[in-house]
C-alpha cells in the first residue's frame, strides 16, 4: 500500500520533471534568439528563470533517482551470494543515503530561511523558491530511503524463511 502510494508520488514527480524540462526550453530559446539574431531584445531575467527551473529539475531528478535506485553508489565489495550479505550491502547504501538525506533536510531548513531574506537581481523573485528545494529533497529522500530499507529487510526475511 505505501509502496504504491510512493510510486504514484514518484510518477507525479516524473510528470512535473517533464513539464519543467519543456518549460526550460522557453527562456533558453529566448536567450539564444536574442543573443544571436537580434529579433528580440536581450532579456536578462530569462537567465535567472532558466537557473531557477534548472535547480528544480536537478533536485526532482535526484528524488526520482533515489526512488529508482539509479543514484550513484560505489561498490567496494564483490556481490554477495547469501541473503544476509545482499541485505548488508543494500542496507549499507540505504543507510548512508539516508544519513545524507537527513542532513539535507535538517540543514536545508536553515538554508531555506536564508532564501526568505534574499531576492534575485533581475526578476526580484524571493530566493526561497529556489532554496526550498534542498529541505524538500532531503525529506523526500529520507522517506524513499526508509521505504527501500524496509523493502530490503522484508526481502531478507522472505529469503531467510525460504532457505529453512
Amino acid at each position: 500500500m505505501i509502496g504504491r502510494l510512493l510510486e504514484t508520488f514518484t510518477q507525479g514527480l516524473r510528470i512535473l520533471l517533464a513539464i519543467l524540462m519543456a518549460s526550460l526550453a522557453i527562456p533558453v530559446s529566448m536567450q539564444v534568439i536574442s543573443r544571436y539574431t537580434g529579433i528580440i531584445p536581450t532579456f536578462l531575467w530569462t537567465e535567472e528563470l532558466a537557473t531557477f527551473i534548472f535547480v528544480w529539475i536537478v533536485m526532482i531528478g535526484a528524488m526520482v533517482a533515489v526512488w529508482d535506485g539509479t543514484h550513484f553508489d560505489v561498490v567496494i565489495t564483490p556481490n554477495a551470494s547469501s541473503p544476509l550479505g545482499v541485505f548488508v550491502q543494500k542496507s549499507t547504501v540505504h543507510i548512508f543515503v539516508g544519513i545524507f538525506a537527513l542532513l539535507f533536510a535538517y540543514y536545508g531548513i536553515e538554508y531555506a530561511r536564508i532564501g526568505t531574506i534574499q531576492s534575485s537581481v533581475m526578476m526580484r523573485a524571493n530566493l526561497l523558491w529556489t532554496y526550498i528545494t534542498v529541505p524538500i529533497a532531503g525529506f523526500v529522500w529520507t522517506v524513499f530511503t526508509a521505504y527501500r530499507l524496509y523493502e530490503a529487510f522484508t526481502t531478507y526475511q522472505i529469503s531467510k524463511r525460504a532457505k529453512l
